[in-house]
């Protein structure tokens, strides 16, 4: 137990005070008790006088002093007697059971006498019984108690031959009884040690129980009260506080366990709100990072279509005239000669010129999409057929699995199918050999495109082949312009970003899943909800 705590205090604090009150008792009991005694021995002393005055008188009156000393010796071996001593009235032993104390005189002014002789005035037969007797040491450091009994003058004694006092004379002398107190004074201390031992065991007693019943009614309940309060402090609500009673602690305790009962609520329902609010900002951080990525890839497209824009018109024209003055020296080359072949070069490769320029020129105009309502399965399959010959030529198989309930969305069906015939041909371009290419489609109920405010429908068109795959450092870069992986002569490297164009256009996302060796998966995501159209009139407009 804790010097500090407050079962310690309050157990060391009962403890003095019922130290201190028993203390008072045991002093106020020992008075009590050594009074009562020293009054009970006084009134056996005061009979015992009475009883040597009337057992003297009748030897004193037959003028027979050896029977009085007898008497007198004889009481004086009584146990606990010192002295017992008949003192005439002026002072002087009669008789005595101390030997060589008869005939000696006694002033009046010693210290048994005094106190019934106060100054000249003579007041022994008028003392009271209270000052009669007195507590005394001797030079031994013996303590005394002496008790006096005045032998009066009575008519059997005045009238009597042998007696030498007038009648006129009321007091004869005294008998003084000496009576030892150690014996007294033993009982009393054993008496004291007895009641400080009882003492002492009924305060350690009591403080022992008093502990206990603070330690279980109050010490362990404040207790509970600290922890529980460190918890709440610490941030644990879970772990409640014991309630230890129906009394105001046990009510506390209830009451707080209700408090940390609504604050861990709060404190859930607050972390939740924190959670929810993190999960909110990435997805908005997301987006603007996603939004400013679509706007730098939208400006460095425009740029780019502004200088490819110029670079094909100025290119157009001389190509243009190259091809025309190409074939006409081709009309003239006799059939089979060299001049022929490598005037067929010529116009192959200026073909491959001009077409690369309208690509060129179909990249940087941008042409809006014309929507109307279309069939996505129905497109997907259009454009399969197209390119399945010459996938079958590379032993690449084409399988298509379209979904019976994709719904029709509103997009431009030629620019879909150019975005579906430049995947399925990067696709068939990726496998070297035998290989797989999958078409599948189906719809999502409720997806949530990028820059859009809510979840919607979305129709899917995934394109997955078994080919050589993407290396990851190049995903970030398959839609940047003119950027390609193909051998030269085999791409130009805009046909993925003239698809990124168009699905973007429709409000919709290309995703892409790639691993080198393992194949790429191509999803084109299109919002699947038709547009809501406004009726052409009302009955009342059109009549």
């Amino acid at each position: 137990m804790s010097p500090k705590s407050l079962q310690f205090k309050v157990s060391l604090y009962l403890t003095l005070v019922l130290g201190a009150a028993m203390v008072l008792l045991i002093v106020l009991l020992v008075r009590q008790e050594r009074s009562e005694q020293l009054r009970t021995m006084v009134t056996h002393m005061s009979q015992l006088s009475q009883v040597i005055e009337r057992s003297t008188r009748y030897a004193m009156l037959l003028d027979e002093p050896e029977i009085v000393d007898k008497i007198i010796e004889d009481i004086g071996k009584q146990e606990g007697i010192r002295s017992v001593r008949v003192l005439r009235k002026n002072g002087t032993i009669a008789h005595s059971n101390v030997a060589g104390e008869v005939g000696r005189h006694i002033d009046r002014d010693a210290e048994h006498c005094s106190q019934c002789h106060q100054g000249t005035k003579k007041v022994l037969g008028d003392a009271p019984h209270a000052v009669k007797w007195r507590i005394f040491d001797t030079p031994e450091r013996q303590q005394l108690l002496g008790n006096m009994e005045v032998i009066r003058n009575e008519p059997s004694c005045s009238g009597a031959s042998c007696h030498q006092h007038p009648a006129s004379q009321s007091v004869l002398g005294i008998v003084d009884i000496t009576y030892s107190l150690a014996e007294f004074n033993r009982t009393m201390a054993d008496h004291v040690v007895k009641m400080i031992a009882f003492s002492v065991g009924f305060v350690l007693l009591v403080a022992i129980g008093a502990g206990w019943l603070l330690r279980r009614l109050i010490y362990q309940p404040l207790r509970d009260l600290a922890r529980g309060a460190g918890r709440i402090a610490s941030g644990h609500f879970d772990e409640p506080i014991p309630v230890r009673g129906a009394d105001e602690f046990g009510r506390l305790a209830a009451s707080t366990n209700v408090m940390m009962a609504a604050v861990s609520k709060s404190h859930r329902e607050l972390q939740d709100w924190v959670d929810t609010l993190e999960e909110k900002v990435r997805e908005r951080t997301g987006e603007l990072r996603l939004a400013e990525a679509e706007v730098a890839r939208g400006e460095k497209l425009a740029s780019i279509g502004q200088l490819a824009a110029g670079i094909a018109h100025e290119l157009n024209n001389p190509l243009t005239g190259v091809l025309t003055f190409t074939s006409l020296m081709r009309q003239n080359a006799p059939a089979g000669s060299q001049d022929a072949e490598d005037l067929d070069l010529v116009i192959r490769e200026t073909r491959r010129c001009a077409s690369i320029i309208r690509r060129l020129l179909d990249f940087a105009r941008e042409k809006p999409p014309e929507k109307t309502v279309v069939n996505l399965n129905e497109l997907a399959q259009e454009t399969v057929r197209f390119v399945e010959r010459s996938a079958a030529l590379q032993q690449v198989d084409i399988v298509l699995e379209p979904d019976p309930a994709l719904p029709p969305v509103h997009a431009d069906a030629d620019l879909i199918k150019q975005v579906l015939m430049n995947m399925l041909v990067n696709a068939q371009q990726a496998i070297d050999g035998p290989g797989r290419i999958t078409v599948r489609t189906r719809l999502h109920p409720a997806r949530r495109l990028p820059l859009r405010s809510a979840p919607e429908p979305v129709a899917e068109i995934a394109i997955a082949d078994t080919g050589c795959g993407i290396a990851k450092a190049d995903l970030q870069r398959i839609f940047d312009p003119f950027y390609t992986s193909k051998e030269v002569g085999k791409g130009t490297g805009l046909g993925l970003s003239v698809s990124y164009g168009i699905v973007k256009a429709h409000g919709g996302q290309i995703e892409v899943e790639s691993a080198v060796g393992a194949g790429s998966t191509f999803r084109i995501l299109l919002p699947a909800a038709l547009p809501v159209r406004e009726p052409h009139g009302t009955p009342e407009t059109t009549a």
